[in-house]
């Protein structure tokens, strides 16, 4: 027979209680959480957006000024195709509008000749094919040269109206400016602008304005 005292019955009874209590404790994990470094979403910052934009636009127009015309195909609107205005005064009745396909088609067909428009002051008609309208009209290599570039911002200033945000009210368009020379006080200012519209959350090029001073 075995005797417990009162006092080794005292120790034994706080003992069970101590693991009464700390059984019910979880053990700490030695698993640290995880850090999940995700980057900011700048899909919708305007400050990202323009300078997308503004990198697609200086694309099409180095394209152009190398007269590599043909590299600009995929950047064309698939189903609205690209509208050319000879001038600020966008046409929509009258202004020449290629598809892809015809784009393709009359760089390779290049003896066509089109009917662009008036030539302000003479009223003389422009006729003449589309690589050619493309390499004197739209003329891309005179903005080779430290232009001043916008985006939805029209620095040009002239006698023909800018109807741009009217006939395209929710596009975005990159315009390429020179300032003209000393010699005619600046009246021999050029601009152009690239007009974009987006199709399946992609921007496409509907269209290419030309602008200068007009009597």
């Amino acid at each position: 027979m075995i005797l417990f005292s009162r006092s080794s019955l005292a120790i034994a009874a706080s003992l069970a209680l101590l693991l009464t209590v700390t059984g019910c404790q979880s053990l700490p994990s030695n698993t640290a959480p995880t850090e999940q470094n995700s980057s900011p979403d700048t899909s919708n910052d305007p400050m990202t957006t323009n300078q997308s934009l503004t990198e697609q636009a200086l694309g099409i127009q180095s394209a152009l000024a190398n007269k590599d015309y043909a590299s600009i195909i995929s950047d064309i609107h698939p189903t609205l195709g690209v509208r050319f205005s000879m001038y600020a005064y966008v046409r929509p009745q009258s202004d020449k509008v290629f598809s892809r396909a015809q784009f393709t088609q009359y760089l390779q067909q290049s003896n066509i000749r089109f009917t662009w428009g008036e030539k302000d002051g003479t009223g003389e008609l422009l006729v003449t094919p589309l690589p050619k309208y493309l390499e004197t009209w739209v003329n891309a290599e005179q903005f080779d040269n430290q232009p001043t570039i916008s985006v939805n911002d029209s620095k040009a200033i002239g006698n023909s109206i800018n109807n741009l945000n009217q006939v395209y009210q929710d596009a975005d368009f990159v315009e390429f400016y020179h300032g003209g020379s000393e010699q005619y006080s600046g009246m021999d200012w050029r601009a152009m602008r690239l007009v974009f519209d987006e199709y399946q959350g992609q921007r496409y090029l509907v269209a290419i304005i030309s602008d200068q001073w007009t009597i």
